[in-house]
């Protein structure tokens, strides 16, 4: 009897035994909550690929190009047969103006093609290389007072055309501190202008012309200098029509 209960009770170990290792081998271990939550992949995403930087990062400004010498298409008689040529020299600037608000095209440049056009002449613009003026009107007047204070000679763009072909030079600026604009003393000093005749012009909002005759004088004594003209910076942009009737009886008295 107690033979065959131990017989029994072995068997019946036996058997259990092997149903447990049998469903161990058989079960698979459950994900934790911690496993769930790492990320599929442990690679960094890639970044996307970049936009195009146009309009959002700043380029490097272009340098200032040769300016060049814009021939007018009202071509005077005198002008074809080669007796004589007439030039127009100018230095203007936009922005924010006295009197006159923000402006895209500078009161000075108006004038000088004005004259241009009565003139049979031909244009050439003074752009600075480096045009650090600013836009606004008190923080330019502040640049131009402190280039004053220098005697300062900025760098114009470019090379003047061949003044040898010329008899007759406009030359024209906005009045700066009752003065030239520092550049255009630039021009007056790097060109031989012995022998021409200089008619200087200016814009303004009250300064009138400003001795610009007698400064050009005395920085090209070997030159002529004839009988100016000062126009308001206003007029020059928003009285065009009276502005060119004063322009046409100002040449008119210099013989044009």
């Amino acid at each position: 009897m107690m033979k065959m209960n131990f017989k029994k009770l072995f068997c019946l170990v036996l058997t259990l035994g092997l149903l447990l290792s049998m469903a161990a081998c058989g079960s698979t271990p459950q994900d934790t909550t911690e496993d769930a939550s790492l990320p599929v992949s442990e690679e960094p995403a890639k970044p996307s690929e970049p936009a195009s930087d146009t309009g959002t990062i700043p380029s490097e400004p272009e340098p200032a190009g040769k300016p060049e010498v814009q021939p007018s298409e009202n071509t005077s008689a005198e002008t074809e047969t080669g007796s004589t040529r007439t030039l127009v020299i100018y230095f203007s600037r936009t922005g924010e103006q006295y009197t006159v608000g923000v402006i895209d095209k500078g009161n000075t440049a108006i004038v000088a093609e004005m004259i241009a056009e009565e003139t049979g002449a031909d244009l050439f613009e003074v752009l600075p290389v480096d045009d650090h003026y600013p836009m606004t009107y008190n923080e330019l007047t502040d640049v131009a007072k402190q280039e004053q204070n220098d005697k300062a000679r900025p760098a114009y763009a470019g090379e003047l055309p061949d003044l040898s072909g010329y008899d007759t030079v406009f030359i024209g600026a906005p009045v700066w501190w009752g003065d030239w604009p520092m550049i255009m003393y630039t021009v007056f000093e790097n060109s031989d202008f012995s022998g021409k005749k200089l008619v200087p012009f200016s814009t303004h909002e009250g300064s009138g012309l400003s001795g610009f005759d007698k400064k050009l004088a005395s920085a090209c004594p070997d030159a002529e200098v004839l009988k100016g003209l000062a126009v308001r910076g206003n007029d020059a942009q928003n009285r065009q029509d009276s502005v060119r009737e004063t322009v046409q009886d100002w040449l008119s008295g210099l013989g044009y």
